[in-house]
């Protein structure tokens, strides 16, 4: 089964390129520029240059290859960035998506497109694939669309909904608990948000979920989060204390302290029992996922 994913280089595409290869299906790994995993030469692993945003570019790695599968983790997700620059968030979010599953569409590949919390507006809080989608910011508005435009795919396909991702950075961005451990250790305050509510992924969970999607040729919707509710700022609290660093550094905040371009959804996290009893899904707790991170 030949297996493309978007985005390879990114924090989440190093974690599905490894675990494939480990279970020897053929990667064609894809993203803009050099590839920067370090799996080029195994037998299994082709890397593709390619802009999702450029028609062109699609066509001819989607000629030369034709996926079984597409796993779309590529995407604009600072939710900053996006409300700042919305026209480069459509392109890549919106449209980037579009022209994959007209692409996929000629080959017939099952497409799992992966999206965010973000698409709700965190009023109820622990989501489960039923409740209806109500974004705050530019991100949710544009990972929302481009699910809409999944669910019109005429084949096979799945959408991935997943909760502020973290675990070890092998492609060098940072992640909650990574710059808690680089602001700590260089004895800085870290000022932490405590009035929202999320259900954190441990990175290598994440990545499971999606590859038993694809065994499984699961289709539909699936919330993937890990299983502990937690605070950002109880997070970094207890990154703090694994590390043995000094948690009074770790100031706690709310969101009305700080002057971000995009609005956070207050309480998120997911309900994840569908996942449990569709896939056999069972996450780490978030103990055992710091345990692993700075492991």
């Amino acid at each position: 089964m030949k297996i493309l994913i978007t985005g390879v280089n990114g924090f989440l595409g190093y974690y599905l390129a490894e675990q494939l290869l480990q279970k020897n299906f053929s990667v064609i790994a894809t993203g803009k520029g050099e590839c920067r995993l370090p799996f080029i030469g195994q037998h299994n692993f082709v890397y593709e240059s390619m802009d999702f945003t450029d028609p062109f570019s699609i066509h001819d790695v989607f000629e030369r290859v034709r996926p079984d599968v597409v796993i779309h983790a590529g995407a604009m997700s600072k939710p900053d960035e996006c409300e700042m620059n919305q026209m480069k968030a459509y392109m890549m979010n919106v449209e980037g998506t579009v022209q994959l599953l007209i692409n996929s569409a000629d080959v017939k590949s099952f497409f799992v497109f992966v999206s965010t919390d973000f698409v709700f507006d965190g009023v109820k809080g622990i989501y489960n694939e039923e409740d209806a989608p109500q974004p705050v910011n530019y991100y949710g508005r544009t990972k929302l669309e481009a699910e809409e435009a999944v669910k019109d795919y005429e084949n096979d396909w799945a959408i991935v909904r997943t909760v502020l991702v973290y675990g070890k950075n092998h492609t060098g961005r940072m992640n909650i608990l990574t710059l808690v451990k680089e602001k700590l250790e260089k004895g800085e305050e870290y000022s932490v948000v405590d009035d929202q509510i999320r259900t954190p992924t441990y990175v290598e969970d994440l990545a499971k979920a999606i590859i038993s999607i694809v065994e499984k040729r699961a289709k539909g919707i699936f919330h993937i989060s890990g299983k502990d509710i937690l605070t950002p700022y109880q997070m970094a609290v207890k990154t703090a204390v694994h590390l043995g660093l000094d948690k009074s550094l770790i100031k706690k905040v709310t969101a009305a302290d700080f002057s971000q371009p995009a609005k956070r959804p207050p309480r998120t996290g997911f309900r994840i029992e569908k996942a449990r009893r569709e896939l056999g899904y069972e996450p780490l707790s978030f103990e055992e996922g710091l345990e692993k991170t700075f492991s």
